[in-house]
């Protein structure tokens, strides 16, 4: 016997907003049936699990102990950039002269999330 991963939980104080956000990060739409106000709303990954934010009364108070890794298809530094057009803040910047490591950011609620390199920066930067 197994389990299956349906969601990714996201405990937040204004689900529709927060989800609105990760849907741009994604590129990915909210659930047809999601609406302002509503209290539970979902982003539709092409593959993987959906993701699911949650309204809850209380804030995030601590850092989180589960959080996403995105891989772009382009390249990092240019979608660490479009992140924080779209509301992201920089979190801690662990880029490497060389091209390698991340980039932690935080959504608009304070939920951390790291930005890896691409496949073609990773190309980049193989001996």
């Amino acid at each position: 016997m197994v389990s299956v991963l349906q969601n990714v939980a996201i405990d937040c104080t204004n689900a529709y907003e927060l989800a609105r956000f990760w849907s741009g990060v994604t590129g990915r739409p909210l659930h047809p049936d999601d609406k302002p106000g509503d209290p539970e709303v979902q982003v539709m990954p092409a593959e993987g699990p959906v993701l699911y934010f949650n309204q809850v009364p209380e804030p995030k108070t601590v850092k989180n102990r589960l959080h996403l890794c995105l891989r772009p298809d382009d390249s990092r530094d240019q979608e660490v950039e479009r992140l924080l057009g779209l509301g992201a803040t920089l979190v801690a910047d662990r880029r490497n002269p060389d091209g390698t490591g991340w980039a932690v950011l935080a959504d608009p609620e304070g939920n951390e999330f790291c930005v890896l390199r691409s496949e073609s920066d990773r190309a980049a930067t193989t001996p």
